[in-house]
C-alpha cells in the first residue's frame, strides 16, 4: 500500500462519525440553480428506520422538512425547493437519525449561502398566502 492510500484510508477513517447505528462519511450542502441539495452518504447502517431532514427557522429553532428512508446504496441527496423566503440568506440543515427503536441522533450542522432569484422569492410569497 503507497503513501496515498494509507493517507486517504486514514482520512476517510477520521472523517466518519457515529450517529446511532449509522456511521456518517459525510453531509454537505450547496445551493444550486435555486435550491438548497443536501447529499449525504454512509457507511453503516444498524437498525435504522430514517432521517429527517431538518432546517433552522429565522427564530433559531430547527423543523422538519422532510423524511427519508433507508437506501440499499447509503447514498442520500435531497433538494429543498422550498428555501426561497429571504435574500441571500444562510440557511442550516442537520440529519435527525432515527432508529427503528425511537432513539435519536443528530448529524453536525451544514450551513449554505442561498441566493434566490427574484422571481421565486415572489413566487414562494404567493404561495405562502395559500396555506
Amino acid at each position: 500500500m503507497n503513501m496515498k492510500s494509507k493517507f486517504l484510508i486514514l482520512f476517510l477513517i477520521t472523517m466518519t462519525v457515529i450517529y446511532a447505528g449509522v456511521e456518517l462519511i459525510s453531509f454537505t450542502a450547496k445551493s444550486q440553480n435555486g435550491n438548497v441539495i443536501l447529499n449525504w452518504q454512509t457507511a453503516t447502517e444498524t437498525n435504522l428506520k430514517n432521517f429527517v431532514v431538518e432546517r433552522k427557522s429565522v427564530d433559531g429553532n430547527f423543523f422538519e422538512i422532510a423524511v427519508v428512508e433507508p437506501r440499499s446504496d447509503k447514498n442520500y441527496q435531497y433538494i429543498d425547493q422550498s428555501a426561497f423566503k429571504t435574500l441571500d440568506a444562510v440557511y442550516s440543515y442537520r440529519l435527525k437519525i432515527v432508529d427503528n427503536d425511537g432513539s435519536v441522533s443528530y448529524s453536525g450542522v451544514q450551513s449554505v449561502y442561498h441566493n434566490v432569484s427574484s422571481v421565486k422569492r415572489t413566487w414562494g410569497s404567493i404561495k405562502a398566502l395559500f396555506r
